[in-house]
C-alpha cells in the first residue's frame, strides 16, 4: 500500500514539474530573438481606418494607407483604393504617423554606462579629432535599438559624446538591418563642433595641453581650420604641378597625408553642415563669430540656456536642434528659460528639431516635444520638429519625415497622440516591413510573468 502511495504521489510531482515549465513563472528555453526583421516580401500592406498624421498635408480621419516594396504608395481618404492581394490591417481608433527622427543620439556607441569596454563615446587623446568616424565604432547589436524603435524611433543622429571640439564625424542610421551596412544610411553626414565650456580641460594628456579657456578653445579651433585651408592650397598647386608639362614639376613630391586636415575640408567647403553646440548666450556669440569667420554650414545645436539671443537666432536663419529640455534654469533665467525655448524659436519661424542626445532614453524623443507643447509649442509644430523637419535638416526630406506617396515606408501606428506618455505603439515599419515591438525588457517580461 505505501508503495502504491509513494508511485502516485511522484506521479503527481512530475506531472506539475513538467506542467509548471510552461507558465511563465518559470525559466523557458531561448527564443530566437523575434527583433530581427524578417526578409522583406515585396507585398502591399494597406493601413485602414486610422487618423492620418501626414505631416505635409494636415490629418486625414478614417484614412488608408498603403505601402509596397518599401515605399508607401498611396495616401488618402476611405476611398483611396486598395491593391487587392495587399494585407489589410485596420487600424480603426488609431494614429498613423511618420517614423520619428531623433537629431542626436549615442545609440551603438555605448551599451552599459559602467563598463568602459562597451563605451566608444569620446576620443580622450586629442580634442581635434574630425578625423574619426562614428561609422567605425557603431554596434548595430546594441540592445538599446530594440528600445528605442518600440516607441516608434526609426532614424537617428549618432554622434560622439560632448567632450571634444571636433570630436569624429556623426552617422545618420536607419533602426532596423541585419548588420551596420544596412543601417548606417548616410555614414559623414555632419560634423560637431562642440564650444559649451565642458571641453575645457585643465590637464595635460601625453605631454599635449588641452585648452582650459574658452580662448584657448577658439584659438586652437581656428589654427586648425587654418592649418587646413593651407593644407588645400599645398594639394591643389601639387596636383597643378603633376598636370604640367615641366618634368621637374611632374617629378615633385606630394605633401604628406594629413587625415586631420583632410576631413575638415568638406565642411570649410560649405559641403556637409557643422553641428555647433553653445549653451550659453557668451559661448553661442564666440562660437558664431569663429563659424562666419571661415564661412561654415551651421546648425545650432543645445542652446539651452541662450534664450537671450533669441531674437538673434532667428535673425541667422540657422535651423536649431534644441535640447535637453529638461534642464533646470540658471540662476538669472526664468523658471521657464528653458522649458519654453523651443516656443519662442519656432514662433520667429526658426525650423527646430528635438535630440534625446543619450542612449538608453532615446525613447522618450516624442515626450521632450510633448513637453514643450505645454509651453506653448503649437503641436503641429511639436511634430514637425521629430519628423519633417530633422528630415529637411539633415537632408533626407525626399525619403523620409512625412506620410507621403513616394517616401519610404517609415510609418507607426499608436493608440494615442504621439506626444502623450499614456500611448502605446501597436506597430512599427521601417522599410514597409512591420518589426515586431521586441525588446529585452519584453522579452523579461515575458519570460518572468
Amino acid at each position: 500500500m505505501k508503495r502504491h502511495i509513494l508511485v502516485i504521489v511522484l506521479i503527481l510531482v512530475l506531472g506539475l514539474v513538467v506542467g509548471a515549465s510552461a507558465l511563465p513563472g518559470f525559466a523557458q528555453p531561448a527564443k530566437k530573438d523575434a527583433a530581427t526583421p524578417a526578409a522583406p516580401a515585396g507585398g502591399s500592406i494597406a493601413l485602414r481606418g486610422g487618423k492620418l498624421l501626414t505631416i505635409t498635408h494636415g490629418v486625414i480621419e478614417n484614412g488608408v494607407l498603403v505601402m509596397q516594396n518599401g515605399k508607401i504608395t498611396a495616401v488618402g481618404g476611405p476611398s483611396t483604393a486598395v491593391p487587392r492581394d495587399a494585407k489589410v490591417i485596420d487600424v480603426t481608433g488609431m494614429t498613423v504617423y511618420p517614423g520619428l527622427i531623433d537629431s542626436e543620439t549615442h545609440l551603438g556607441l555605448t551599451e552599459i554606462s559602467a563598463d568602459q569596454s562597451t563605451n566608444d563615446l569620446l576620443e580622450a587623446s586629442d580634442e581635434i579629432m574630425p578625423h574619426m568616424h562614428v561609422y567605425d565604432a557603431f554596434h548595430a547589436e546594441t540592445a538599446l535599438v530594440p528600445v528605442a524603435r518600440i516607441n516608434g524611433i526609426t532614424n537617428a543622429i549618432v554622434a560622439p559624446a560632448i567632450g571634444d571640439t571636433l570630436p569624429g564625424q556623426d552617422s545618420f542610421i536607419q533602426l532596423a538591418g541585419r548588420s551596420s551596412e544596412e543601417m548606417l544610411l548616410v555614414r559623414d553626414i555632419a560634423l560637431p563642433l562642440n564650444f559649451t565650456g565642458r571641453q575645457r580641460r585643465n590637464e595635460s594628456f601625453q605631454g599635449s595641453k588641452f585648452p582650459s579657456t574658452r580662448m584657448g578653445m577658439a584659438a586652437q579651433l581656428r589654427q586648425a581650420f587654418l592649418d587646413a585651408q593651407d593644407y588645400e592650397r599645398k594639394m591643389a598647386a601639387y596636383e597643378k604641378k603633376k598636370s604640367s608639362s615641366d618634368e621637374k614639376d611632374k617629378n615633385a613630391m606630394p605633401p604628406k597625408r594629413d587625415l586631420k586636415l583632410e576631413a575638415l575640408l568638406p565642411y570649410l567647403r560649405g559641403q556637409r553642415p557643422v553641428v555647433l553646440a553653445a549653451e550659453e548666450a557668451n559661448d553661442l556669440l564666440t562660437a558664431l563669430s569663429l563659424a562666419n569667420e571661415f564661412h561654415l554650414k551651421i546648425v545650432l545645436n543645445h542652446l539651452a540656456h541662450a534664450g537671450s539671443l533669441v531674437d538673434k537666432i532667428a535673425a541667422t536663419g540657422l535651423p536649431v536642434i534644441v535640447g535637453p529640455i529638461y534642464e533646470q534654469p540658471k540662476e538669472f533665467e526664468r523658471y521657464d528659460a528653458v522649458f519654453k525655448l523651443p516656443a519662442e524659436l519656432a514662433k520667429r519661424g526658426v525650423k527646430i528639431a528635438f535630440a534625446s542626445y543619450d542612449a538608453h532614453y532615446v525613447r522618450n524623443l516624442p515626450y521632450a516635444a510633448g513637453y514643450a507643447t505645454a509651453f506653448g509649442l503649437p503641436h503641429d509644430e511639436a511634430m514637425k520638429a521629430i519628423t519633417l523637419n530633422p528630415a529637411e535638416i539633415w537632408g533626407v526630406a525626399d525619403k523620409l519625415g512625412s506620410l507621403d506617396a513616394g517616401k519610404q515606408a517609415n510609418v507607426v501606428v499608436a493608440n494615442g497622440d504621439p506626444l502623450d506618455v499614456r500611448t502605446d505603439v501597436k506597430h512599427v515599419f521601417i522599410g514597409g516591413e512591420e518589426i515586431p515591438l521586441v525588446n529585452k525588457q519584453t522579452q523579461l517580461r515575458d519570460q518572468y510573468w
